[in-house]
């Protein structure tokens, strides 16, 4: 394992930008601990290092995730997350405990929560509704990336067949005065790409608690309905 994390940490420092660094790292108001390597760059040298890792064992592409979210690094946790949405076909619903570890040990910022939440951690949900109210707990968390997860990872959900709206609307409500703007930027997101399968249904959520939601959900909410729409939900 430690050659294997080893050279990928090498392979990182190689394409580090100090200069992107730079900028990115404004878009975060928490530290975060940034080598510096362009997204799509880190994706690419997720999907090398893979054919070393793909043979192994369920239990031992976990052992490396965590490792490499132990590393610290944003660009190591990252490629981490871009493994365990290789493996999502594998996973049991007993696999809960170790992702839900990992949320409250791990992810520190918003791009961490959405990249492990709207894919390995959604397709788990997806796969075993019967976590949903585990999720649920996660609307009243004092830590601020459970209350976010608790709406995006239904975001994995959006574009599947059969979307359980009453629950998806149940986060919303649960998190609908959240005074964490990151929150509300997640449920709203939720909201958003929800719309674009069941517009009527969320404009009429929308509507309904318009004169409660906080502007930032609002505004994430209705970004993709017709203009008409919008403006109907902004007087």
């Amino acid at each position: 394992m430690q050659p294997l994390l080893q050279d990928i940490r090498t392979e990182l420092r190689a394409h580090k930008d100090p200069v992107y660094r730079s900028g990115f790292e404004r878009f975060f108001k928490e530290p975060v601990e940034l080598i510096g390597v362009r997204t799509p760059i880190t994706r690419k040298i997720a999907a090398r290092f893979w054919r070393q890792a793909k043979g192994s064992s369920k239990a031992d592409v976990f052992a490396l995730c965590e490792a490499l979210m132990k590393q610290g690094t944003f660009e190591e946790t990252m490629i981490a997350f871009a493994w365990l949405r290789r493996i999502e076909s594998q996973v049991t619903v007993s696999d809960f405990a170790r992702y839900e570890r990992w949320l409250k040990r791990y992810v520190t910022n918003w791009a961490h929560c959405d990249e492990f939440c709207t894919h390995a951690l959604g397709s788990l949900i997806y796969q075993f509704p019967e976590l949903k109210p585990k999720l649920f707990d996660w609307t009243r968390s004092k830590n601020r990336w459970l209350r976010r997860a608790a709406a995006v990872t239904q975001i994995y959900a959006c574009g599947k067949p059969n979307l359980d709206l009453a629950y998806l609307f149940g986060v919303a409500d649960a998190l609908l005065e959240d005074e964490d703007d990151l929150v509300q930027k997640g449920y709203g997101w939720m909201l958003k790409v929800a719309s674009q399968t069941h517009r009527d249904e969320v404009f009429a959520y929308v509507m309904d608690r318009k004169d409660r939601l906080p502007r930032t959900a609002l505004r994430y909410a209705i970004e993709k309905l017709p203009r008409t729409l919008k403006q109907q939900a902004m007087k």
